[in-house]
């Protein structure tokens, strides 16, 4: 968040969508959200720390947006999910092209509208921390995975080279998911004191 001054007041907050209801207005993705909704696993040491922030009122709620066309969003948010439905913290989502006022609060680097954004607050709702777009992990792999369709499709077309990519990367997916479970909490360990 790059100021004090925030659009996120209790009122705000409780006019975000539950998971069903984001879901329900989806338009594109909803195969994808169900598989990676799946895959997303909560450990119970994880559960067990976020049932504890929650318990606390320290981390109480968490806000989400981002958009049913993003890869990143239809892999993230279902953790997001995840960790709200085993902690019992309270989640709102956003679409983010119709709350770009929230979204300006979270913008990645200070300039990219990069999502998901998955911010955390305190009973209150009160500004504890945000996670965004995907975990470092998936951000290197997927280079390395570029690069290695690169060298061994030299010739695909931009269709084929994509497919690939995109087959190779999902094949990850579960691995990232845990990855930014972890992230999350390294986090609000540091954070939510």
């Amino acid at each position: 968040m790059t100021g004090t001054t925030t659009v996120v007041t209790p009122a705000r907050f409780a006019q975000g969508l539950s998971y069903k209801d984001f879901l329900a207005q989806a338009k594109v993705n909803l195969d994808q959200f169900e598989a990676n909704y799946k895959s997303a696993q909560v450990s119970p040491d994880d559960a067990a720390f976020f049932k504890s922030l929650a318990a606390s009122g320290r981390v109480s709620k968490m806000l989400v947006i981002g958009e049913d066309w993003c890869p990143d969003v239809y892999r993230g948010m279902p953790v997001a999910v995840r960790i709200a439905e085993a902690s019992g913290i309270e989640i709102r989502i956003f679409p983010r092209d119709k709350n770009v006022d929230i979204m300006n609060e979270f913008l990645n680097r200070g300039e990219f509208q990069s999502i998901p954004v998955i911010v955390f607050y305190s009973k209150d709702v009160t500004y504890v921390a945000h996670w965004t777009e995907r975990p470092a992990l998936a951000n290197e792999e997927r280079a390395q995975i570029t690069e290695q369709v690169k060298k061994e499709l030299p010739n695909a077309s931009e269709q084929d080279f994509r497919a690939e990519n995109r087959k190779r990367t999902m094949v990850r997916y579960p691995a990232w998911q845990q990855a930014s479970v972890r992230e999350m909490r390294q986090l609000l360990a540091s954070k939510a004191k």
